[in-house]
């Protein structure tokens, strides 16, 4: 029987040409949560990063790149690869957490909204394309789509515009070693009201969680961790213990969760989109997964990675790595019609989310 599915139809991303290695990080002066110094050779405090984390290398934008003409140029691309006319848009839904930051300061900028921005970049005149931002931590892109989905199945929109950007390196505290996580990109996926079967393409089932009780802010905005800094100005700031722990136990659950809607196994799965926070972090996650259905052994090559060489750029990370994958840009990792993969996001809030969706 015919239904109409939610679809991914095009895909783009921009990724800053600017590279920063840990090196470039390696005569820093780093100072704890409890504002001391931290005594240790450069090499060693850079060397260990990398192994918890996995990063060897991120992306920053150019100081006259904001994440509006970040979110611009990566929706163009998805537009060109849906083929559509990007006046038919129905919606342009923006993620993102700290609007425009201007390279050198601090203020965020999000008046008007990076979406009305996008859309008059795009040179978009049909006011029925309804354009808003949305705030959901690093998931905000997935919690996109899963907007986009909803308003498709309810009948009000056939087609979307979701962006994923951020600018993270210019709200991270230079005296913190979190600094080293976060970079900046976006990534863009044009969704689409297709007519099919419960087989052909489209969203499956979707799960989404907010735990805002003592998890509300293992991340948010604080002081320099060095003490001889402007205090006046606030940095992102994550209890980084916290939220790994938060996240090992709940993010397999939400995705757990996720299947079970469409009623499939973990291994049906294809291959696992997940937020690139942590490469520990995401490796843990699939093989609790694993554990929930009895599984102790994880197949190779199901978790496509792409935070070894561009960071953690947030609400970007997810849809910057499908469009690498889509478009056969990430060494062996590739996709064919009828794969089944899911798309999972942990972050700020504390939110959490998952898509299963079929390629």
């Amino acid at each position: 029987m015919s239904q109409i599915r939610t679809v991914i139809t095009g895909t783009g991303s921009f990724i800053p040409p600017n590279i920063k290695t840990n090196r470039d990080f390696a005569h820093q002066d780093f100072y704890s949560e409890d504002h001391e110094h931290i005594v240790a050779a450069p090499n060693e405090i850079v060397d260990k990063f990398r192994d918890i984390t996995g990063i060897e290398e991120r992306r920053y934008a150019d100081a006259d790149m904001n994440s509006s003409d970040m979110a611009a140029i990566a929706a163009r691309r998805a537009i060109e690869d849906a083929g559509i006319d990007p006046e038919t848009l129905d919606q342009i839904i923006v993620a993102h957490n700290f609007g425009n930051i201007l390279s050198g300061s601090i203020q965020s900028d999000a008046l008007p909204a990076l979406s009305s921005r996008v859309k008059q970049s795009l040179g978009i005149h049909n006011p029925n394309c309804v354009a808003y931002d949305i705030l959901f931590g690093c998931p905000g892109w997935i919690q996109g789509v899963i907007q986009a989905d909803a308003y498709i199945k309810a009948g009000i929109a056939k087609k979307c515009l979701v962006i994923g950007t951020e600018t993270l390196s210019r709200v991270i505290d230079k005296y913190d070693r979190d600094s080293m996580i976060f970079s900046d990109g976006a990534g863009a996926t044009i969704i689409e009201a297709v007519e099919g079967n419960e087989n052909d393409s489209g969203i499956l089932a979707t799960s989404v969680q907010s735990h805002c009780v003592e998890e509300a802010y293992y991340l948010k905005y604080g002081q320099s961790y060095n003490l001889n800094a402007d205090q006046s100005i606030r940095y992102m700031k994550m209890k980084g213990r916290k939220v790994y722990e938060y996240a090992i136990k709940n993010v397999p659950l939400a995705m757990k969760a996720c299947l079970e809607k469409c009623g499939l196994q973990v291994t049906d799965v294809k291959k696992f989109f997940l937020h690139q926070a942590n490469e520990k972090m995401d490796e843990g996650f699939v093989k609790a997964l694993y554990k929930l259905y009895g599984l102790r052994e994880v197949p190779d090559g199901i978790m496509p990675m792409s935070i070894h060489k561009f960071g953690n750029s947030s609400v970007a990370t997810i849809p910057t790595l499908y469009d690498l994958v889509k478009h056969e840009q990430l060494g062996a990792h590739e996709l064919e019609k009828g794969d089944i993969i899911l798309f999972a996001s942990v972050g700020a809030g504390m939110n959490i989310n998952a898509i299963c969706y079929r390629v």
